[in-house]
């Protein structure tokens, strides 16, 4: 099976929210991230080609504003961390935004 993602994934201690908020929504980390979208344990149902602005709180506790539209969602079980997993393509971001990102997304060696 070929991987046809344009953007290497890794998972990444990363939190999102939706933008504006003070409150950490998707309470949980990401189970994966790109520079091209970003799948988040989710407890909201949002429907496939919902749009959303959301902020990426990094580990160094700096945010980073997208905009993303939700591609997919899966209802998880009872035993899940989270009742949805979503998974998000980025739609817009910062030229500043795409640079803090990519600094935290670089892989270990």
């Amino acid at each position: 099976m070929s991987d046809r993602r344009r953007y290497p994934r890794i998972q990444a201690d990363i939190l999102c929210r939706p933008a504006g908020s003070d409150l950490v929504h998707h309470k949980r980390n990401t189970q994966d991230v790109s520079l091209g979208g970003i799948r988040v344990y989710s407890d909201e149902h949002f429907p496939v080609g919902s749009r959303l602005d959301i902020d990426i709180l990094l580990p160094d506790q700096v945010s980073v504003r997208c905009w993303a539209v939700v591609v997919w969602l899966t209802e998880l079980g009872p035993d899940a961390p989270a009742p949805f997993d979503v998974g998000l393509s980025f739609t817009d971001m910062a030229h500043s935004d795409i640079q803090r990102l990519a600094a935290v997304l670089v892989p270990a060696r």
